[in-house]
This record gives C-alpha cells, sequence and structure tokens, in this order.
C-alpha cells in the first residue's frame, strides 16, 4: 500500500503548455462541455469530438510539449523510495509524468494517447487521429467502432476502488495543481486517515483549500521541488 499519494490536476502540466480543458468562461477551447466531452455529445455530432481530440493529442505529441520540473521532481522522488511507496494519481489525460520517469501513476480520467473499443470497452495504444472511418485495429472492416480513452462528464472515473484503498491508507496525501472543483477527485482528501498528513500545491487557493493542513501556493514547478527537498530533510533528519 503506498504511504505517499500524490494527486495532480491540470495545473501541474499547464506549465509545460497544455491548455487546461475549461476556460473562465466554462467553455472548452470555445466548445461546450455538453457538446465535446459527454457521450450525448459524441452522438449527436461526433466528428466535432474526434477533430477537438485529435487537435488534442496533435499539440500533446508536438516537440515543444515536455514534462516540467514539477513532473521530473515527482518521478525522481519515486525512485529514492521503496517501490510501491509513492502512487500519483492524476486527473490529468497526458502522458508527461510517464515522460518523465514516474512508474506508478494511475489515470482516473483516461488518456489522450489510447482509444477505446465502443462496443467491448478494449483499449489500444493510439497515437494517431481518429475519424468515424478509423478501421479497428483487430477487424479492420468495423469502421467508426473507436472512441477517445477519455472519462467524460456522466462517466464514471476509473480505477475508483483501486485509488480508494491507496488513499485511505496513506500517510502523506498531496495534491498539485488542481481547482477543488472535479469530482470525486476533489472529494479524495476527506477519505484520508486522521494521521494523514494533507498538503496542497497550487498556484492559487483551491475551493477545497481548508482541508489541507498545509498549503503552499505557487508554481508547481517551482513548490513541488522545494516541497520534496523540505521533506527529504525532515524525513532523514538532515539540517
Amino acid at each position: 500500500m503506498p504511504k505517499i499519494v500524490v494527486l495532480t490536476g491540470a495545473g501541474i502540466s499547464a506549465e509545460s503548455g497544455i491548455p487546461t480543458f475549461r476556460g473562465s468562461d466554462g467553455l472548452w477551447e470555445g466548445h461546450s462541455i455538453e457538446k465535446v466531452a459527454s457521450p450525448e455529445g459524441f452522438s449527436s455530432n461526433p466528428d466535432l469530438v474526434y477533430e477537438f481530440y485529435n487537435q488534442r493529442r496533435r499539440r500533446l505529441l508536438s516537440p515543444e510539449i515536455v514534462p516540467n520540473a514539477a513532473h521530473q521532481a515527482l518521478a525522481n522522488w519515486e525512485q529514492t523510495l521503496p517501490p510501491g511507496d509513492l502512487l500519483v494519481v492524476t486527473q490529468n489525460v497526458d502522458n508527461l509524468h510517464e515522460r518523465a520517469g514516474s512508474k506508478n501513476v494511475i489515470h482516473m480520467h483516461g488518456e489522450l494517447l489510447k482509444a477505446r473499443c465502443i462496443d467491448t470497452g478494449e483499449v489500444f495504444e493510439w497515437p494517431y487521429d481518429l475519424t468515424r472511418d478509423t478501421p479497428h485495429p483487430r477487424a479492420t472492416k468495423r469502421l467508426g467502432r473507436l472512441r477517445p480513452h477519455i472519462v467524460w462528464f456522466g462517466e464514471s472515473p476509473l480505477y475508483m476502488n483501486k485509488i480508494l484503498e491507496a488513499v485511505r491508507h496513506c500517510d502523506w496525501f498531496i495534491a498539485i495543481g488542481t481547482s477543488g472543483k472535479v469530482y470525486p477527485a476533489a472529494n479524495l482528501v476527506d477519505a484520508t486517515p486522521s494521521f494523514c498528513r494533507r498538503v496542497l500545491i497550487n498556484l492559487d487557493a483551491s475551493d477545497n483549500s481548508d482541508d489541507f493542513q498545509e498549503v503552499r501556493l505557487g508554481a508547481a514547478s517551482i513548490e513541488v521541488p522545494k516541497f520534496i527537498r523540505s521533506f527529504e530533510v525532515v524525513s532523514t533528519g538532515r539540517c
């Protein structure tokens, strides 16, 4: 069981040049949430939904998008700990944690570089565009049966049983770059045990800041490495 659970949100990847889904006007890159991030939107206009995620996938695969210092610090921290002691639970659908070197990562909202079969739920690695004419990898005559492997509004996040089990037994719960607005991720802090130390690292105060014992405000690329250094000093007794 991991001793440290790290929950990451859009704020940690924003510094790598990946825009957050939801803007201040409530739109997702100019589109209403219902049109591009719901099963109903996909059913009514699949071409729009496919292209919305195709653009985001291309952006993620562009050479200028790389893990930042926060991603790197978490990956390096994991390597210094006993195997399995640190779990990253991310709301993000990018692969920047993995590219930085993190091994123990759960994507609760899916992954942009994967596709899912609409009929069977089977998941495939997929760094390509998707359209209604895309053939199924294992049945090439079946067209348009793949969708982005993304958890849309109205759908249940992935791996919740495993996430809750880890959160309920962790010694440290660290939320990074989260708004505290998206559920059930925002409720995970409430599932931690009474002895757990709860830390929020965010650019600004989140909606659930009061649920944390320690709040560090600032850019993740600066505050995450700083926090890990202070954690290591305390845990080893170094001055």
